[in-house]
């Protein structure tokens, strides 16, 4: 017994297409045809280079947008793995003195901070110049 599947009529440049889909993404597949149509919409001369050309030239412009993101999207998973590399290699922040009383010197601490925060800084400044 085969799985049930819902039909779904897309209308791309001027012509429907009908497919078939899992039953209940039936939206989301229409959503796919909108974008598919606006990208052929959004293309100079369609008409001219002919429907099977013209499906093309959108579908490679679509990939390409998505070769885009899934770069992007690799970059800042390496950039997040670099932070965590930086953040798990820095020194712990020392323990806080025994306080004597409200007027306690802070200065040592606020510096070992000041000096971990400089370093990050200075690596993520780092990676974003070389990516």
């Amino acid at each position: 017994m085969s799985a049930p599947t819902a039909n779904v009529t897309l209308t791309i440049g001027a012509r429907a297409y009908t497919v078939s889909c899992t039953p209940g993404d039936e939206g989301h597949v229409m959503g796919l045809g909108r974008i598919i149509a606006a990208k052929l919409d959004a293309m100079p001369n369609n008409i001219a280079l002919g429907e099977a050309r013209a499906l093309l030239f959108a579908s490679l412009l679509l990939a390409d947008e998505l070769h885009d993101l899934r770069k992007k999207n690799r970059e800042l998973a390496q950039r997040e793995q670099a932070s965590r590399s930086i953040l798990q290699a820095a020194p712990p922040a020392p323990a806080p003195a025994p306080a004597s009383g409200p007027a306690r010197d802070m200065s040592p601490a606020l510096d070992m901070l000041a000096q971990r925060l400089e370093k990050i800084a200075s690596a993520l400044e780092s990676d974003a110049t070389s990516a």
